[in-house]
């Protein structure tokens, strides 16, 4: 018969059924202390340090986690699922080579343990071993054909080798497998603005198409608030990111929040950060509020931002990781907006207003409704970076080296067969290249070696850590921009270390960022009307090496001069527009007596 537990009329075997019920239905601290129970009466349940794993794991203990789970490992060595659950939380604290190590055990002892290929996909994926992360996704979809995440994930993988045409293929694929998945269709809508094969309008139909499913359903009837109808008083401001953090949306508001007019605007912060740093400090000490919203559910984190009363909210994630378009759906503050995460609109009919600038939007005039556009989209934080501009890389090592430092999924086979144009022009030149290794890289090269450009002119180098990233900007002479989706953060890193952006606008707004950032600078100069131009402009500044010379030197002046450094002009057109908004709902709410 087996032993009741100390204190309890339970069997150690009811105990832990309970236990994984608790869990279950969120009640962790019941089953944390029944699992204590159950290991107190035998040391040896495996099981029991499992959940204790898993619920140190919820509760954002990863180190706690950590031990449990290899409690329970001792205890049943050859148990997969406990191996793939260690794989999980090691991944959590960074340390990816153990994770792989106990994924690769968990397949070692189940073949076709379709959670371990998975978990292995994500750990290859943190580690930019791409074409090994594809391979262990393809499996798990091989194993299990309907899995949605492995094919979402698969996508994501292939866009960072730049092979959109068959990321955007299994984003389909999953959104198909599972319609009310508004994670992937999210991903599949912001995916379409890196393919050139897509313009403006069906992209906007793709945003229409994740409203009707995921948004507008959501929409409270009639959407009412208690906010009072005041157009001057001050306002409580609800910002909503997973990304108040080193990151470029959290790099490019931060400005914003740091010159804020407290008398005006009071501060809220909805914080999706799991892994703080210091600029999430510099964020928190600039709020009035500060909210942590990692893994609240959407309609309890709906339900708190109208409890703080919050009159103006603002997505800054639009349809980027992590994003919590869901609440925004719910319709928690009167008025609501996007900004920071891309230029550009989100499709959700919740959201009325998005903030642009003059340029990204076309001229004076023809922008359309609800867009407020300030004088620029984007404006720079140098931080502490340390580095100093160097002289001109030509007048060293007598040749030009062009680059590009953004993310491989920017850079398609038209943008290479322009810049292969560029390069024909200009003997001896190299083209350094931003991409982690695998077999995209490979295929990049066979682009540029029909257009009679040799692998030996063209560098690859890997994701670095921010100070070696900016090292490389002193290596180059001439950045070359991408398209459909220009640089951004990118572009303004190479601006402030003296490189020079040859950029071509297009229709969609991602693809005009160059253009407002060189018009903003003063330097229209470095905008093309036409890829003939792009390639007139890029090798003229590669033969002119006085003048090149003469942009390295005064281009960090000119930036720290410019509209594109100026935080509290950034801020108070921004706030200038916040009021706009506020005051055109309060008109909305006067009732007809009040208008004769």
């Amino acid at each position: 018969m087996e032993p009741e537990l100390p204190v309890s009329t339970l069997t150690i075997a009811q105990a832990f059924e309970l236990a994984g019920q608790q869990f279950v239905t969120g009640s962790l601290l019941q089953a944390e202390s029944l699992c204590h129970r159950i290991v107190t009466a035998d040391p040896g349940h495996a099981d029991a340090f499992n959940l204790l794993g898993l619920i140190a794991y919820r509760r954002g203990d990863a180190a706690s986690a950590a031990e449990y789970l290899a409690r329970a490992i001792a205890a049943r060595p050859e148990f997969p699922p406990y191996h793939c659950n260690f794989a999980v939380v090691l991944n959590a604290q960074g340390n990816l080579e153990a994770a792989e190590r106990a994924c690769r055990t968990a397949i070692a002892f189940a073949p076709d343990y379709v959670e371990a290929h998975f978990n292995l996909g994500i750990v290859l994926g943190g580690r930019e071993q791409l074409d090994e992360a594809a391979a262990a996704y393809r499996m798990a979809i091989q194993l299990k054909p309907g899995f949605v995440a492995a094919w979402a994930n698969l996508g994501t993988i292939l866009k960072r080798q730049g092979r959109l045409d068959q990321a955007i293929v299994a984003y389909r694929q999953a959104v198909a497998l599972d319609p009310g998945n508004a994670e992937a269709h999210g991903v599949l809508v912001q995916s379409l603005r890196y393919h050139p094969a897509y313009d403006a309008a069906a992209i906007a139909r793709e945003e229409a198409l994740w409203d009707a499913r995921h948004g507008a359903p959501l929409r409270p009837r009639p959407v009412t608030h208690a906010n009072a109808p005041d157009p001057d008083r001050c306002l409580r401001i609800g910002y909503v990111s997973p990304d108040f953090r080193d990151h470029v949306v959290g790099l490019n508001v931060l400005p914003l929040f740091e010159a804020h007019d407290r008398g005006q605007f009071e501060i809220f912060c909805y914080s999706g950060v799991t892994r703080p740093d210091a600029i999430t400090d510099r964020f928190r000490a600039a709020a009035s509020q500060w909210r942590e919203t990692a893994g609240v559910p959407d309609e309890t984190l709906a339900g708190t931002i109208r409890g703080d009363g919050v009159d103006l909210l603002v997505d800054l994630a639009l349809h980027t990781a992590e994003n919590r378009l869901p609440v925004f759906a719910r319709q928690p503050a009167p008025v609501q907006v996007s900004f920071a995460g891309y230029p550009g609109a989100t499709g959700l009919s919740a959201i009325e207003y998005r903030i642009g600038d003059r340029y990204l939007e076309g001229v004076a005039g023809e922008k359309p409704a609800g867009v407020f556009a300030i004088e620029s989209f984007w404006c720079y934080a140098a931080l502490a970076q340390p580095l100093d501009v160097t002289p001109l890389p030509a007048l060293e090592h007598g040749r030009i080296t062009f680059g590009c430092l953004n993310h491989c999924w920017k850079v398609n086979d038209r943008v290479l067969s322009l810049w292969a144009r560029v390069l024909r022009e200009v003997a001896d030149a190299r083209l350094v290249l931003q991409s982690p290794v695998g077999s995209h890289r490979a295929e990049m090269l066979a682009i540029l070696a029909r257009e009679a450009i040799p692998a030996e002119r063209v560098e690859f180098v890997e994701r670095w850590p921010r100070l070696e990233y900016f090292e490389t900007y002193r290596r180059l002479d001439v950045a070359l921009d991408t398209f459909p989706y220009n640089g951004h953060t990118t572009s303004l890193d190479a601006l402030w270390m003296g490189v020079p952006v040859v950029t071509l606008p297009g229709e969609t707004i991602v693809s005009r960022a160059g253009l407002s950032q060189a018009t903003n600078l003063g330097l229209p100069e470095l905008i093309a009307h036409s890829e003939a131009d792009f390639v007139r402009i890029a090798t003229g500044l590669a033969r002119d090496l006085p003048r090149l010379a003469h942009l390295r030197a005064t281009l960090r002046e000119r930036m720290g001069s410019s509209v594109l450094m100026d935080a509290p002009r950034f801020a108070r057109e921004i706030e200038h527009a916040y009021r706009a908004m506020w005051r055109q709902w309060c008109e909305r709410q006067r009732s007809p007596r009040d208008d004769e």
